[in-house]
């Protein structure tokens, strides 16, 4: 059994106050004892802090780590390789403070921090970006040959406050250990940025903007479902913003669930691929173009659901090369609904990824792949059904299947 890499976070329910345990990926939270729906929002990332057990009336500094969890694929001249990252970081670089929060966030509840937190909280210098280089460097040192192109997919950035406290050494309020050696000189809290909390987890209620029914979703999920108008919304700065939603008709198998796609179109600029004939030609398939080809808009795809990377990187080329496109019906699908828990973002961070693994000769990829440009312009969110094997989801119409198991683990990506 494959262990469990998200975070365990305390909190409590805006509504009524109970308490409730939720994992790192979760969004959409019912109470289990007011049974009212909410749904969270980050500012920018969530931020979270370790439990302490520091002697009453200790006066507690909260030191940042930044942590990127996340899938890294690289464009080679041999291919495109994968890596899953999972990594956390001093967000403000300091030799009194250890360089990572290493297994913590994995072993301890955490909570959100909240204005209700006291103790000093030490603003983040460095910018995650910078960080996030440096963790490149290390990682692309091992790689063979030059780097064409990187995407990260799936990543998720938050900041961890670690507690720690002030005497003689600097504490450790986790474990109340000393987390440095003998101080020669006093600590001085003044030469770092920071103050009391004053970030607060924003709420968004899930009733359907449409006709104000209760929403449903998994725990994870990022698109929400109004089952009385069957209508589809996903979280945004302004609130809930409706998604534009597509199946494939179901076909004579009894016993199926629908995955969701991104059907992403895009203008490409450096090669011709606007069609399904171009396409063709790009990509060097098999097939003699035919009459009316050039009319048929092309369209990227690729997962709306989390999938280990080789998985997803198979899915996404398997896809874009079927181009999916007739009997699309523009209605929610009845019928049992895997969550779209990857953003469209992640599928457009993919598209140059996604069109470095169709061209055809490779050698095209290796001359010409820094010079081309992907600029997404509108997507749409696809069903497609598969049907429920003893091991597999299978769409034989494609001819594509997902393990079952990979769905049940994906929640740590």
């Amino acid at each position: 059994m494959e262990k469990n890499i998200n975070f365990l976070i305390d909190h409590q329910c805006p509504q009524c106050g109970a308490p409730a345990a939720l994992s790192e990926t979760d969004r959409l939270f019912q109470c289990a004892f007011c049974k009212v729906n909410s749904y969270l929002m980050e500012r920018s990332y969530f931020r979270y802090l370790l439990p302490h057990h520091a002697p009453e009336n200790q006066e507690l500094v909260y030191f940042p780590y930044w942590r990127f969890k996340g899938m890294i694929f690289s464009c080679l001249p041999t291919g495109i390789q994968n890596r899953f990252l999972d990594v956390s970081r001093q967000a403000v670089p300091s030799a009194h403070f250890p360089v990572s929060v290493g297994l913590r966030s994995q072993a301890m509840k955490l909570r959100f921090v909240s204005p209700e937190t006291k103790g000093y909280f030490i603003k983040p210098t460095l910018p995650f970006r910078q960080l996030m280089e440096t963790f490149l460097t290390r990682f692309n040192h091992d790689l063979p040959g030059p780097i064409l192109h990187q995407s990260h997919i799936g990543e998720s950035l938050s900041l961890i406050y670690a507690p720690f406290y002030v005497g003689q050494r600097i504490m450790d309020a986790v474990l109340n250990q000393p987390a440095s050696g003998a101080l020669d000189k006093p600590f001085e809290l003044s030469r770092f940025s920071g103050g009391p909390a004053d970030w607060r987890i924003r709420f968004i209620p899930t009733l359907c903007p449409n006709c104000g029914w209760d929403m449903q979703g998994r725990r994870d999920a990022l698109v929400l479902h109004c089952q009385n108008c069957q209508s589809m919304w996903q979280a945004s700065k302004q609130g809930m913003s409706r998604v534009n939603v597509a199946h494939l008709p179901n076909p004579e198998a009894e016993d199926i669930i629908y995955l969701p796609f991104w059907r992403i179109k895009a203008d490409v600029s450096g090669i011709d691929l606007d069609s399904y004939a171009d396409l063709v030609r790009a990509a060097n398939l098999p097939k003699a173009i035919q009459t009316g080809w050039d009319r048929i808009p092309f369209h990227f795809w690729g997962p709306a659901f989390k999938i280990r990377p080789r998985s997803f990187l198979r899915l996404t080329h398997h896809l874009t090369l079927s181009q999916p496109r007739n009997h699309l019906i523009a209605q929610v699908p009845k019928g049992r609904m895997h969550p779209v828990n990857l953003p469209v973002s992640e599928s457009v961070e993919a598209l140059k990824l996604n069109l470095a693994g169709l061209l055809r000769p490779k050698k095209i990829v290796q001359d010409r792949i820094a010079q081309i440009q992907v600029k997404p312009c509108r997507y749409q969110l696809a069903y497609l059904p598969f049907e429920i094997r003893h091991h597999d989801l299978v769409q034989p119409t494609f001819n594509m299947a997902v393990n079952q198991n990979q769905l049940g683990l994906a929640g740590n990506l």
